[in-house]
């Protein structure tokens, strides 16, 4: 799908909102059947997103990130400890090189923003159970003793500083 690159036909309404809920013309998509066949071809330009078939690509609007990591696993392969995740769409990936995981912070809330990339520039948001399970598993960084990051995969992810008081 990454290769196809057919005609703009324009944008339709068609929205991800930030809990992860797609909602077309105002009402929710509730067959996660059709919400998981519209993610197989959902596509990232820029910040811009699109759902493009070999024939044609529609724009759409996103929130925030047009997945939410629901679920998080930790898995043991070879002695090494894998964090695997899993959207509200039924996809799993592997926190690593090519799936890092982010905090950022929201500049307005001050509040962290944690996310996933889940395949070609498209971010799943770490809905808040995740996120503190995540943390729970965190240690001081090897870069720095005030900030806590965690290993998957052979990778060190920062989650973000502890509080010096």
């Amino acid at each position: 799908m990454h290769l196809w690159d057919p005609p703009f036909c324009g944008d339709i309404d068609l929205l991800i909102k930030k809990d992860g809920t797609w909602v077309h013309e105002g009402r929710p998509i509730r067959r996660l059947a059709m919400v998981q066949l519209f993610a197989s071809v959902l596509k990232r330009e820029e910040d811009s997103y699109f759902l493009v078939t070999p024939v044609e690509k529609v724009g759409i609007q996103v929130e925030d990130c047009p997945f939410v990591v629901t679920e998080m696993d930790v898995v043991t392969t070879n002695g090494e400890q894998q964090l695997q995740f899993t959207t509200n769409t039924g996809e799993t990936v592997i926190a690593d090189a090519d799936h890092p995981l982010k905090v950022t912070t929201d500049p307005e809330s001050g509040e962290p923003h944690p996310s996933l990339h889940i395949r070609s520039g498209l971010e799943g948001l770490l809905n808040r159970a995740v996120f503190y399970r995540l943390v729970e598993l965190a240690e001081p960084a090897t870069v720095s003793q005030d900030r806590l990051a965690v290993r998957s995969a052979g990778e060190s992810f920062l989650l973000g500083e502890t509080d010096s008081e």
